[in-house]
């Protein structure tokens, strides 16, 4: 048998994230690592998926059939953080200080509602968010005389450009105002990365998500991961064939692991 060459290690690789969202029952986070960025990787990754998507801009997402992507407000608000923090202190009030305020006060109808229902929400996000969102789009497309390389330009482009899926999020209780869980989720990755510097073959990187994709779950799933995976490696070798192995997911685990 010929063994295929693995990829050099000083390539760059990527590591996919996908998870469920907050409304779900039994939480997910799954580690997926690709050789590059094509679009083709979310398309195949996501080919039985339907429903909502929650990303960033990236537009690799955007040409998944089935799928209703949402935009992430953290996102938006971070481009006119960046744009504050250069300019002049006589040009923030009239410029980028208008629209972090715009997200402050999306954000801040977000807080106030946290532990509300899917229904309630929606409901007040109708009756607040949205007059908000239709004042806060119309200020940006009535922006002139703006570099749009400059981080201000950048930031209200993005906010236009984006503003269809950066809406959506109104028209579902149980939908985010931004990415963030995504982001934290990523975030145990990116320490461990730091640690070991890099995956050493493309075999290795896979492992590795396997690994953290475990992992994270079970940490999601409110277990310990050590008791988890000591279950795991000591029921599933023992497995009866009237047994499914559904009973070695996280949501199915028994006391001893949390």
């Amino acid at each position: 048998m010929r063994r295929t060459k693995e990829k050099s290690t000083a390539t760059k690789s990527y590591m996919w994230l996908y998870r469920t969202s907050r409304c779900s029952e039994t939480p997910i986070i799954l580690y997926d690592y690709r050789p590059n960025r094509k679009a083709e990787n979310a398309e195949k990754y996501l080919e039985d998926f339907k429903g909502y998507l929650h990303t960033d801009g990236y537009k690799a997402y955007r040409s998944i059939d089935d799928v209703t992507i949402v935009g992430c407000w953290a996102h938006a608000r971070r481009r006119f953080c960046e744009a504050l923090e250069i300019l002049p202190k006589e040009q923030r009030k009239a410029t980028a200080a208008i629209g972090l305020d715009y997200c402050g006060k999306l954000y801040a109808i977000e807080k106030k509602m946290k532990d509300e229902s899917p229904e309630d929400r929606l409901k007040e996000r109708q009756e607040q968010a949205k007059p908000l969102l239709d004042a806060f789009f119309a200020w940006a497309k009535s922006l002139r005389n703006i570099a749009p390389k400059s981080k201000l330009g950048k930031a209200v482009n993005y906010l236009i450009e984006e503003e269809p899926y950066l809406r959506r999020y109104i028209e579902d209780g149980r939908l985010e105002i931004d990415n963030n869980r995504a982001e934290r989720s990523i975030k145990p990755f990116v320490i461990g990365r730091k640690n070991w510097l890099f995956a050493n073959t493309p075999s290795g990187a896979k492992a590795s998500a396997t690994v953290f994709s475990i992992i994270e779950t079970a940490k999601e799933n409110g277990l310990d991961p050590y008791e988890y995976l000591k279950y795991v490696f000591t029921k599933a070798p023992n497995l009866k064939e009237i047994e499914s192995v559904d009973i070695l997911l996280p949501w199915n685990a028994p006391d001893c692991c949390r």
